[in-house]
């Protein structure tokens, strides 16, 4: 009996240890986009020279669009702990509900993401519409 407590009690020791390693090393976690700096520096890793002149955030932090002098548009998303981002060409997909802006970039591995936009979720939609090719 006192062996089996012994061994319970190493192997709380051990899980908690972990945690707390897991914790030190920042892993996992709820990422979020916590402001229009951060959207910037994902872009510009995602896509080198990409300067965005306009920038709208989800609401939750979960993504964002981005857009350049040049009329390009780049959608950033989470992607597990990290964020992901791709150019948006005529082919997105794209549908507005109220502030819900729904967008697919036809790549599976990307999927789609949902971005509560508010008020400016009307004026990024109709902007999907005139992307160049």
């Amino acid at each position: 009996m006192d062996g089996e407590l012994v061994k319970l009690g190493a192997s709380l020791i051990a899980i908690l240890a972990l945690a707390w390693f897991a914790k030190l090393l920042k892993l996992g976690g709820d990422i979020r986009i916590s402001d229009a700096a951060q959207a910037r520096a994902i872009a510009s890793e995602t896509v080198y020279g990409f300067e965005p002149t306009d920038i709208v955030l989800d609401k939750a932090g979960i993504g964002a669009l981005l857009k350049d002098a040049q009329g390009r548009q780049m959608l950033i998303r989470r992607h597990g702990v990290a964020f992901v981002g791709r150019l948006l060409d005529r082919k997105v997909d794209a549908r507005l509900d109220r502030n819900f802006l729904t967008i697919g970039t036809g790549e599976k591995a990307f999927g789609k993401v949902t971005l509560d936009l508010g008020e400016a979720a009307q004026y990024w939609a109709a902007g999907l519409r005139h992307l160049p090719a």
